[in-house]
């Protein structure tokens, strides 16, 4: 099946996760109504610029309270290496982990193999940022194909903000 693309002012699809911390996430669909949800997906337990990322996520993480949005971080890695990420980081917002290729697709993101058993053992999503707002439509979105290029967020934090102060509408939406 061919990578999907996602379309700005739609629904994600419906995909529901298991957290590190126990329970389940559905993407989209934010914990609270009329909150943001901002879905982060990170490459994995490998990847020391992803540790850096979620570790830069934690410190703004009541900012992002502040402004009603929920964020949530996500992975195609196995609950022992999603945990081990949550613990080498000190994360107290929700992460994800078990991510499957097919999803990978449906969510639209790049998809990398790795370079060598030592990086990881299986394919893995290259970064990506959804934030879904309160009416649970894609408000923006950021797709990386490498690990390098990803939303800076305190300009996200920014950015989430003046959208909901000046009810800013969804671009992106001409076909």
């Amino acid at each position: 099946m061919p990578t999907k693309k996602i379309s700005s002012g739609s629904q994600l699809p419906k995909i529901t996760l298991a957290l590190v911390a126990g329970g389940e996430v559905t993407l989209g669909k934010p914990q609270k109504p009329g909150n943001w949800q901002l879905i982060f997906v990170y490459r994995g337990l490998h990847c020391p610029l992803c540790k850096k990322y979620l570790k830069n996520l934690e410190d703004l993480k009541d900012k992002f309270i502040n402004q009603k949005a929920e964020i949530i971080a996500i992975s195609g890695d196995s609950k022992n290496k999603a945990s081990t990420m949550v613990e080498s980081t000190e994360l107290s917002f929700p992460v994800a982990y078990g991510l499957s290729i097919e999803q990978m697709k449906n969510l639209g993101l790049y998809i990398s193999h790795p370079r060598s058993p030592e990086e990881t053992d299986r394919p893995f999503p290259e970064p990506a940022m959804f934030a879904i707002n309160a009416e649970r439509k894609i408000q923006l979105i950021d797709i990386s194909n490498t690990p390098f290029n990803r939303s800076n967020p305190e300009e996200l934090l920014e950015t989430v903000q003046w959208i909901q102060e000046n009810n800013y509408p969804i671009r992106g939406t001409y076909e």
